[in-house]
């Protein structure tokens, strides 16, 4: 799944796996690991709608759990017509997983469209573990 029309096809094919009734605005999104691994995932909602949980974390989430600690691209398509950024939550979460803000975040659009920003574009400020120094 490595070039761009393999990883269009298959953005394509698993946001139809995603639960969106409430929002009906599908996303799909896939995450490379440091290892050369790919995460996928979708948005899943929740009639709580705090509860839902937007396909960039899901697919970070995955790869955690399998054992990835460094992302090195996020790839994310949404069913609206122009690529579309990840949410602020989302970018937080792949600031803790990047070694840095050089992370390549490539948005595609379902017709093909796409843009290239690097984490440290879109995320400038970053909350990370050094502000976390706790005074004794």
């Amino acid at each position: 799944m490595g070039d761009r029309e393999e990883m269009l096809e298959s953005l394509l094919k698993i946001m139809g796996n995603s639960y969106s009734p409430y929002s009906r605005f599908r996303v799909a999104s896939a995450v490379m690991c440091s290892d050369g691994r790919i995460f996928t995932g979708v948005n899943v909602e929740n009639s709580s709608y705090g509860l839902s949980v937007c396909a960039e974390r899901v697919a970070i989430f995955k790869a955690v759990s399998e054992g990835c600690r460094e992302i090195t691209k996020v790839y994310v398509m949404s069913d609206y017509s122009e690529p579309i950024p990840p949410c602020g939550a989302c970018l937080q979460v792949i600031s803790e997983f990047s070694r840095s803000g050089e992370v390549e975040i490539i948005m595609y659009s379902p017709k093909g469209s796409s843009i290239k920003r690097k984490l440290s574009e879109l995320l400038p400020l970053r909350f990370n573990k050094d502000v976390l120094r706790y005074k004794v």
